[in-house]
């Protein structure tokens, strides 16, 4: 299953989460004698899980990876700060801040009629 992630998502050059679902879905599915699809739900656990992580691994090399409906996942690169002097805004004491390397962090962005969803206090 993890060949065929990473296939899916190289031949395009950018992953999609639709078009690797299109591709592992009926590699799972079973069809009865009565013309019924079957699909086991661990094989549709496993393979949801390893269309997510695919996902993720594409995010964490720099990939705007879109999850339908549910958002947006991206690595954010964060630069690196020098050790300062400042004040304690509570005491006025002068402190040391920390100095900090560079890091990628993940983001994660929602899409807009979610967050309109949640702002609505109809919903509430």
């Amino acid at each position: 299953m993890k060949s065929a992630n990473k296939k899916a998502s190289k031949s395009s050059g950018k992953f999609s989460f639709l078009n690797t679902l299109h591709t592992e879905i009926p590699a799972i599915a079973q069809v009865t004698r009565a013309g019924q699809v079957k699909i086991q739900r661990k094989a549709l656990k496993d393979t949801l899980e390893g269309v997510f992580n695919a996902g993720v691994a594409a995010a964490a090399a720099g990939e705007r990876v879109k999850f339908p409906v549910i958002g947006t996942l991206v690595r954010k690169d964060v630069p690196a700060r020098k050790a300062a002097k400042g004040v304690n805004p509570f005491t006025g004491e002068p402190m040391m801040i920390k100095a900090r390397k560079e890091s990628k962090k993940p983001r994660w962005s929602f899409p807009r009629n979610m967050k309109e969803t949640f702002a609505n206090k109809k919903h509430w």
